[in-house]
């Protein structure tokens, strides 16, 4: 070989050993939905292509609360309610820091198999297999400090969904998988008011137990 010449290392690139892993679980406190509605999107459209003169032409309007509690509701196009799957993967990989396994990694090797998907905005969805939502009416204070009152969906404990999830059997075991889903259900949640709130401390909502028990043969 010549002097300076560079050694090529071959590399062997495996195809992804993927698995999936079927869970049942049932909410230990309500489950709070806020869907961000076509309505205020095309609010903000309007504004953005007003400019300037957009904030002398404002105009109060009355508040339909059922409406605005209706728009907040994830439902698929066959009619069912969901919760957007993307809130159980986030969930699962924030409880990584829990555990000291990198998040980054997590990000690659984790994945939440939707059931279907939003009507409107084509998020995809969790079917909720249990439980109806009713209309919650909170006392928020915005960032300004001005208080207001929004309207949201929400579900009681009990309600019941069943999470698909795939991951990357190389990087997980179903055990870790498992005991994920268990730690975002008892110390992250999902939605809104969860513990694991960016902005707050959350309510204690969008908690849940595992059904679905972890099979003898992989303790």
């Amino acid at each position: 070989m010549a002097r300076g010449a560079s050694v090529v290392e071959k590399v062997e690139i495996q195809a992804p050993n993927l698995k999936v892993v079927i869970i049942d679980i049932t909410g230990s406190s309500p489950l709070v939905e806020n869907k961000f509605s076509a309505k205020a999107k095309q609010e903000m459209m309007a504004k953005q292509r007003a400019g300037s003169t957009s904030r002398s032409k404002k105009v109060r309007e009355s508040r339909d609360f059922d409406k605005i509690y209706e728009d907040a509701i994830h439902q698929a196009s066959e009619g069912w309610y969901g919760i957007p799957a993307p809130a159980f993967r986030s969930a699962m990989i924030s409880a990584c820091r829990l555990v000291g396994y990198v998040m980054t990694r997590a990000k690659l090797a984790i994945f939440v198999l939707p059931d279907g998907f939003d009507k409107d905005d084509r998020t995809p969805l969790v079917r909720i297999k249990k439980g109806k939502p009713r209309r919650f009416d909170a006392a928020v204070r915005l960032e300004t400090g001005v208080c207001d009152i929004r309207s949201r969906p929400m579900w009681e404990p009990g309600w019941e969904a069943t999470v698909r999830i795939e991951y990357d059997a190389d990087q997980l075991t179903t055990k870790d998988i498992y005991n994920l889903l268990y730690r975002a259900g008892k110390q992250i949640g999902i939605l809104e008011g969860r513990p694991d709130s960016k902005r707050s401390n959350g309510q204690g909502w969008g908690l849940f137990d595992l059904v679905t028990k972890l099979p003898e043969e992989v303790k």
